[in-house]
């Protein structure tokens, strides 16, 4: 059965990228030569950051499969929101393409009233091109080594058990986890992911779910203690380090956080299945897979379908936690 699916995907895919090597008139519709100008990426946050390094890496395979420049252009502001609202508002020719993460789209659309876009409904999903998970993390010191111990020294320390964030994403996370362990913990705004983890370091904070990658290198210098990944499975750079799940705490269903393509909603369908195709040809790429698991990101590439039930249920989960906890956020 795993096979034939796999036999299945691989005939889809070829299929859809023949597309872009036929001719017009043997297609026979408005979408046979697309695309025939440079492609637009369109990413929310500052060159240099996750998001923005994965456009790029993604990019540049997706130019040699389509024949065309893929051009990168940064539209920060609003938490990424205002890359979100351009997207929509371009023309529905498929060559604007949002890459988006999941706090831009999924917990904003939990969070926040009234937005002015939906990424399953105003958006048009096309695949998730890549996922990374969120680490617990503490001080460094002789009470905390584990989860139990971080558990049992916050009940003990209320007044004292603070948590940092930079994004909705990780209250969310802290959140969850506070509802299922029973944790109490404060929030404490910061910037950065990195100030988030220095926080920690410093001793301001107690404890964290920052993305892997940013707790990676305090881990192994020493000034963090990393206690759980939130993650199916243990992680290459953290080998050591146990999944919540082995540490206990199974219930704590924190999932892996996503970057993705989408289109504007109303793009036609035949040029969506091109791009998906396209799309998930580059990501799959053996080379493009080295570069994203070197930014301790896991390539993706999976079809629009699964990743529009990904999205779905993540808001889902989010509204859940923020009903539970009765958390307000403000735009």
């Amino acid at each position: 059965m795993l096979n034939l699916r796999i036999t299945q995907t691989a005939i889809a895919l070829a299929l859809a990228l023949a597309a872009f090597s036929m001719p017009a008139q043997a297609q026979g519709d408005a979408a046979a030569s697309y695309p025939n100008k440079p492609i637009r990426f369109i990413v929310g946050f500052g060159a240099g950051g996750g998001t923005d390094l994965l456009a790029r890496i993604v990019g540049a395979k997706l130019s040699d499969i389509a024949g065309q420049p893929v051009v990168i252009e940064n539209r920060t502001g609003a938490g990424g929101q205002i890359a979100v609202e351009y997207v929509q508002n371009q023309p529905k020719d498929g060559y604007t393409i949002l890459i988006g993460a999941i706090g831009q789209l999924a917990v904003s659309t939990a969070i926040y009233p009234n937005l002015p876009f939906h990424p399953t409904r105003t958006l048009m999903p096309i695949t998730m091109l890549g996922s990374y998970p969120l680490a617990l993390v503490a001080q460094q010191n002789d009470r905390i080594k584990t989860v139990k111990d971080l558990i049992a020294y916050g009940k003990a320390h209320p007044d004292k058990t603070n948590y940092p964030t930079s994004s909705p994403a990780f209250t969310i996370a802290s959140e969850l986890f506070k509802l299922k362990t029973g944790m109490p913990g404060t929030a404490i705004p910061y910037r950065s992911t990195n100030e988030m983890v220095l926080s920690i370091v410093s001793g301001q904070t107690v404890f964290g779910f920052p993305d892997s990658s940013n707790a990676v290198a305090q881990a192994k210098s020493g000034k963090l203690r990393t206690l759980a990944v939130a993650n199916p499975t243990r992680i290459p750079e953290l080998p050591d380090v146990p999944t919540l799940a082995e540490a206990g705490y199974g219930g704590v269903d924190i999932k892996t956080q996503w970057i993705g393509a989408f289109l504007a909603a109303g793009t036609p369908e035949p040029i969506a299945r091109k791009i998906e195709a396209a799309l998930r040809k580059a990501d799959t790429d053996p080379a493009v897979r080295e570069r994203i698991r070197a930014m301790t990101y896991f390539a993706e590439g999976g079809p629009a379908d699964e990743f529009r039930a990904r999205i779905d249920a993540d808001i889902k989960l989010v509204s859940d936690v923020v009903k539970e906890a009765k958390l307000k956020f403000e735009r």
